[in-house]
């Protein structure tokens, strides 16, 4: 065989092993979200996350505001807006420092989940989104363990699609637990390029089981997280998680390099949520 023949069966071949297989007779749809109702999110899937939440953002997160989270044309928005935006909480005398000594917020935004509705234990969830861009951005597609009982990160958390604007060509994907977090500065994951991914839709999947859980994009595997058998601080990843789409602004990542507050409003499009499990 010429060389580069041989090259180029190798290079075929490793893109076989690592791409994702397209959901087939193995795969059953057990949950979607299309988005063709217009309005606000489906209340029978989906409910909200308020207030500053965590992680130091700078947004505040309405609930069923449409300015902030609408369903129109057949896709979701969440959209980022710089506004001043009174705080519900707000307690005159408080701590300035503190979520209920704050006024005003400078930023609204939105973040849905499926929690206390639908979770999955183990499967393929995916997503077709187009990312909003610019310094201060930072959109994910995340889940967290059902069992919040045992806080955070013991929980268990899978980011399948994490971004932040001051790096405009890279997603990250990422697991956290007791034994591996960004507090310890283990956490376990990898990044891949995606050219201007703000410009696009691309489609965000994990493949999750057992044994491991894998990180596509665009049915590009580009990370892996292997049960090593250990117990629950390296695995809590056998009960059952919620997803969570939101965007935020600023924060303890996506704000490392300031926020440009030229760049709003910002918006995450879905065009769908979908959840495969085999029977």
């Amino acid at each position: 065989m010429k060389r580069s023949a041989l090259l180029f069966a190798c290079l075929w071949a490793a893109v076989t092993l690592t791409a994702a297989p397209t959901p087939g007779p193995e795969w059953k749809l057990v949950w979607a979200d299309e988005f063709d109702k217009p309005g606000l999110p489906d209340p029978a899937k989906w409910t909200y996350e308020q207030g500053w939440v965590r992680n130091n953002e700078a947004q505040y997160y309405t609930r069923e505001r449409r300015e902030n989270v609408r369903v129109e044309n057949g896709m979701l928005v969440i959209e980022a807006i710089r506004e001043k935006f009174p705080n519900p909480g707000y307690k005159p005398g408080a701590d300035p420092k503190s979520r209920s000594g704050r006024e005003f917020s400078d930023y609204t935004s939105g973040s849905i989940s499926t929690k206390g509705l639908h979770n999955w234990r183990y499967g393929r969830l995916e997503a077709r989104i187009k990312i909003p861009q610019g310094r201060g951005m930072w959109p994910a597609f995340w889940m967290l363990g059902n069992d919040r009982t045992k806080g955070w990160p013991a929980c268990g958390e899978i980011d399948i699609m994490e971004y932040v604007g001051y790096e405009p060509d890279t997603i990250h994907g990422t697991i956290h637990c007791g034994k591996y977090n960004h507090v310890k500065k283990t956490q376990k994951g990898k990044t891949v390029q995606v050219k201007a991914p703000y410009q696009d839709f691309h489609v965000y999947a994990v493949e999750w089981d057992a044994r491991k859980i894998d990180i596509f994009v665009d049915d590009q595997k580009y990370f892996s997280f292997a049960n090593e058998g250990t117990g629950q601080e390296a695995w809590p990843f056998d009960v059952a998680h919620y997803l969570i789409l939101n965007v935020a602004v600023g924060g303890a990542w996506g704000g490392v390099k300031g926020i440009d507050e030229s760049i709003f409003p910002q918006k995450m499009t879905v065009d769908y949520v979908r959840v495969y499990q085999k029977p």
